[in-house]
């Protein structure tokens, strides 16, 4: 049985607006109770080499540990909750992939049953990431072309209907037939993320004006950047209202072009995501993605083809890396690329994403190098560090 805590004592955390302070911090019924130096009861006492964030947000990954949000098994979606937790993942987007409308239909019936029991073992599945089927072929990257349709209203509404209205993100193609999709998303409040797509950088600021807010995996699967036609890449850097989603591996994206990305958008407008596949936390080997092979080798995974599909990125270590490429920013920055930027980008930040009395008690303990010590969703530990003792 884990260990029950209600709160750290004199710990180094960082707060909204202050950076990292000493105090003490405590929870209650899932929430984040007081925050102030004098608190003396019964509480943990961290070492002073280790810090206290909010728990990281991850809203783009498809698996981990053998398991997909597309396989439709309560089991499978509880193993990736629990597995992502030692990334100090304390909650997700389950995003699935373009397939048939029954295959993604009965994965949203079973991500609905998960997320309305809400099981607090691992980390929380804050809503889903449907990530296709309404995208561009040319731009299909891993998902299945055979499956691939123009935006259609009326077939999202059923995908609504089978989700329980639990569908937080759609990643689609506005040239594809988008506008009426993109501004019934925008009028629900659920995020439409441009993504697999050849839209023109005219057509990424229309997308924007009708209620567009994210870019899918930038760089991506989608038009690149050109003197002449600045493409997807290029309108997502001159619209200053768009979240774009970084896969920060250095494989998917190299360090000058995440350079050229946060001079473009600042670092307020970035979210790290992992796209996160179920080879994730397992070794080089064959795997699957949307019904199709993957192969895994050195921890970069490719389809058949060469086309990168998806990664086994660890979201601590995708922070870890873009402090390595970019010492301009601070260690708190950095965090905030998977708290309050994608808390924002989904409208949860009035309860995730900060370490603020009232908020949700999602906390991750970790080190200067974003090593995982501890991770807490809603006061509940989900994840421990084997050599880390209390």
């Amino acid at each position: 049985m884990k260990k029950l805590i209600k709160g750290f004592k004199e710990a180094n955390v960082y707060l909204p607006g202050q950076g990292i302070v000493k105090t003490s911090i405590t929870w209650k019924d899932g929430k984040i109770n007081e925050i102030k130096p004098e608190i003396s009861d019964d509480l943990v006492k961290l070492p002073d080499n280790l810090f206290v964030v909010p728990g990281f947000i991850d809203k783009h990954i498809h698996g981990a540990n053998n398991s997909d949000s597309m396989y439709p098994h309560f089991e499978d979606i509880l193993n990736i909750a629990k597995t992502i937790a030692s990334e100090g993942v304390t909650s997700f987007l389950a995003t699935t992939m373009t397939q048939s409308e029954e295959n993604i239909t009965n994965a949203l019936i079973a991500l609905r049953e998960y997320i309305e029991k809400d099981p607090k073992e691992g980390a929380q599945v804050l809503g889903i990431h449907l990530e296709g089927p309404f995208i561009n072929p040319k731009y299909k990257g891993a998902q299945l072309e055979s499956c691939i349709v123009k935006c259609d209203l009326e077939t999202f509404k059923r995908y609504e209907e089978a989700s329980g209205n639990h569908i937080m993100q759609v990643t689609l193609a506005y040239e594809q037939d988008g506008k009426e999709l993109v501004e019934y998303l925008a009028s629900k409040g659920i995020v439409a993320s441009l993504g697999h797509t050849n839209a023109t950088s005219a057509q990424v600021k229309e997308a924007a004006e009708k209620g567009a807010t994210s870019v899918t995996h930038v760089y991506n699967a989608m038009s690149p950047l050109h003197h002449r036609e600045a493409g997807v890449v290029g309108g997502a850097f001159v619209t200053d209202s768009l979240y774009c989603e970084l896969i920060a591996d250095l494989v998917h994206v190299c360090a000058d072009a995440i350079d050229i990305l946060f001079r473009c958008k600042g670092k307020d407008k970035v979210v790290l995501v992992t796209d996160g596949i179920e080879a994730k936390h397992l070794d080089d080997g064959v795997y699957s993605l949307g019904g199709q092979e993957v192969f895994v080798n050195n921890g970069v995974a490719r389809l058949q083809s060469g086309a990168l599909a998806g990664s086994t990125l660890k979201l601590n270590e995708g922070i870890r890396n873009i402090l390595s490429i970019l010492p301009r920013l601070s260690f708190t920055d950095a965090i905030d690329l998977a708290t309050i930027n994608p808390a924002r980008n989904l409208g949860v930040d009035h309860y995730k994403g900060m370490i603020k009395e009232g908020y949700d008690a999602d906390l991750v303990v970790i080190d200067k190098d974003i090593n995982v010590y501890m991770t807490i969703n809603r006061g509940n530990i989900i994840y421990k560090k084997d050599t880390f003792n209390l």
